[in-house]
């Protein structure tokens, strides 16, 4: 696996390294050490999948409180994704700072995200499929979220936001 660090502390964007033969190939997504030697978490409790219907989809900015933050990562295996991680870490170098990155079936490139980041994207494509592999159990009472367009982190979304769950449009302006 090839690990690109982000602009965003501790977000990666990960690329599989293919060895080809003329059945197609095989890669590693997924490797404890190989991730523990970048210095992110390995730990893997839970895996998750969402599919949305329509492109145009907008599903965040979710995270989960202390004690129950999660690390995830997060992998489009059908369609295509503009993900998007938000530091919302206080003692961090990058508080209130995000990034995005085209995570594509394509591609098959992957999104770390430590905890402590929320996590949402923009579905680009009809059918969109994304898994997710989290390093924390879903703790409901704990879970939390920024509405997709707060001023205070001022994110770029790539296109119209067609479809969004009423809690995801209604989150409250981040306090600062």
């Amino acid at each position: 696996m090839i690990f690109h660090e982000t602009r965003v502390s501790g977000v990666f964007e990960i690329h599989i390294e293919p060895k080809a033969d003329e059945r197609g190939f095989f890669a590693r997504f997924w490797c404890q050490q190989e991730f523990e030697a970048h210095g992110l978490n390995p730990t893997v409790v839970q895996c998750n999948v969402s599919f949305s219907r329509h492109k145009g989809t907008l599903r965040g900015m979710h995270y989960q409180a202390e004690p129950h933050t999660e690390a995830k990562l997060v992998r489009c295996t059908r369609g295509a994704i503009y993900d998007v991680a938000l530091d919302l870490r206080a003692h961090s170098p990058t508080y209130r700072k995000w990034i995005a990155a085209e995570l594509m079936s394509e591609k098959r490139n992957m999104l770390y995200i430590p905890e402590g980041c929320a996590h949402g994207f923009l579905t680009l494509a009809n059918d969109t499929e994304v898994s997710y592999q989290m390093s924390n159990f879903y703790a409901l009472d704990y879970g939390r979220g920024v509405r997709f367009d707060d001023p205070a982190f001022q994110i770029a979304w790539p296109g119209p936001i067609e479809v969004i769950s009423e809690r995801d449009r209604s989150y409250p302006d981040f306090n600062l």
